[in-house]
């Protein structure tokens, strides 16, 4: 691994507080790179700034709300005058809904505002300062966008709609900013919870064996390849989505 690829630059990442926005801050920061953590729930996202130090700065809002989103992108570049990375992770992450015939225009309409809208207005407000800097985007989708089970209407349409969304930044920004996405598969967050509230996974042999690459996923899985996609070692990939599964979306499975 090269030593800090990301050194110089800001980066926002957004639903930073817990989870995988918090293991690419972390990561992020050890590459050399200042964050700003943007979360809507403010105690994680002050002991995550707490825990990993002051190449982190805290800015409390949600995404779905233009004026939090254009204060976490000022804060951004007010501290140290420039935005280089964008990484598009908050969400509300719980896949299952109730039944169709239950789902309320209201969860749908919420779930929606977080997950797709928050990350359009996060790149509208972003674009300007990602242009001057010929920086990178990446949003967080899921393999939810490719595959979905009952009773997830509102959040696969989300995660597939942050495909599309990519696809047509990528466009739109080219060529002064790459916009990519990563859609991770089952990636277990507990280890990276707020302090006091992580415990170990409560995984059993059957799950990690349903994963070709013989395990569940980490959250340090998927700041890897953020790190790779916001570094200048993939200047010539743009509009594109990784998936990072451990191979489980490869694999037939055959009730027994």
């Amino acid at each position: 691994m090269t030593a800090e690829r990301l050194a110089g630059r800001t980066a926002l990442v957004t639903g930073a507080g817990m989870g995988i926005g918090r293991a690419i801050a972390a990561r992020f920061r050890d590459e050399g790179a200042r964050v700003v953590a943007f979360d809507v729930d403010r105690a994680a996202v002050e002991d995550a700034v707490d825990e990993l130090g002051d190449r982190l700065h805290a800015v409390v809002g949600s995404v779905a709300s233009e004026p939090d989103v254009a204060r976490a992108v000022d804060a951004a570049v007010a501290w140290t005058g420039a935005l280089d990375i964008v990484v598009n992770n908050a969400a509300i992450a719980r896949a299952e809904n109730p039944p169709l015939e239950q789902l309320s225009l209201t969860e749908w309409q919420r779930v929606l505002d977080v997950n797709l809208t928050g990350t359009f207005l996060v790149a509208r407000a972003a674009a300007p300062h990602l242009r001057i800097a010929r920086g990178a985007m990446i949003n967080l989708t899921s393999t939810r966008a490719f595959m979905s089970e009952p009773d997830t209407e509102a959040y696969t349409t989300t995660k597939g709609g942050v495909v599309a969304l990519t696809h047509a930044l990528a466009n739109s920004l080219a060529p002064d900013v790459r916009v990519n996405a990563i859609a991770p598969g089952w990636i277990a967050t507990d280890a990276w919870k707020p302090r006091g509230q992580r415990h170990p996974p409560e995984l059993r042999p059957i799950d990690h064996a349903q994963h070709p690459a013989g395990r569940v996923g980490r959250p340090e899985d998927v700041a890897g390849l953020a790190v790779y996609l916001a570094s200048s070692d993939a200047t010539f990939v743009t509009g594109q989505v990784f998936v990072i599964d451990g191979g489980m979306t490869t694999r037939m499975i055959y009730a027994p």
